[in-house]
């Protein structure tokens, strides 16, 4: 590893953990994928050593805490197999956006972020690991153009309320918004524009840790 990224020891760690950590949620990847998503890792953690990118340092917490809940997250959305485009608002640095676009190499997926740093670093992943896919857009998701999406995800975006309005613009009619959430919130208030809201719930691998994830379907007129 460059700088003060992850040492050797701790890829090969992280290697191992993802590839448990897919094989219990019956994800199928190829070499390929594991090293990109390792890789992933090492990046984060290289830039989270110089600059405060992520309240999560330690290579295993954050390939448990990012990608193998990014992972089970995208096993709770099975519209993702009919989905062509995917939003990640407020994706901070790449998350859950950047595992699912290596999950999913199909997927068209759009990584919006107002932060420069965070930004930067979405664009140096790009690069490093081909994501030609993947395109990361500088602003806050109301003040850019909106890309209709099939599915829309916001991690860490607003008040839940808040953000079911601002991922309404990104949503194609009859397409999907997810909201993950901690196992104790509450359900948000369902704005205008969408036809229901659903509550499903996952667990992430190796850890345990539950999720709750809000579904809302858009109007589909």
């Amino acid at each position: 590893m460059k700088g003060d990224g992850a040492s050797e020891e701790d890829e090969r760690a992280v290697s191992s953990l993802i590839e448990r950590g897919l094989s219990e949620l019956s994800i199928p990847v190829n070499t390929e994928q594991v090293f990109k998503l390792t890789r992933l890792i090492s990046l984060l953690s290289e830039w989270a050593g110089r600059i405060n990118l992520t309240g999560h340092r330690d290579p295993i917490e954050m390939a448990e805490r990012l990608v193998l809940d990014a992972a089970a997250l995208s096993q709770s959305l099975p519209e993702l197999d009919r989905a062509s485009h995917l939003a990640d608002l407020g994706s901070g640095v790449g998350f859950p956006g950047l595992p699912i676009a290596i999950l999913r190499p199909s997927l068209a997926v759009y990584l919006v972020e107002s932060r420069l740093k965070r930004h930067h670093l979405q664009r140096e992943i790009r690069r490093q690991l081909d994501l030609t896919r993947v395109i990361s857009i500088l602003g806050r998701s109301n003040e850019v153009e909106a890309r209709s999406s099939d599915i829309v995800v916001a991690q860490a975006m607003a008040q839940p309320r808040k953000a079911l309005e601002l991922m309404r613009a990104w949503v194609r009619p009859g397409g999907v918004v997810a909201l993950p959430a901690s196992e104790t919130a509450e359900q948000p208030d369902l704005p205008d524009g969408y036809a229901d809201l659903s509550l499903r719930e996952y667990r992430v691998p190796t850890t345990g840790r539950r999720r709750k994830l809000w579904v809302a379907t858009v109007d589909p007129r």
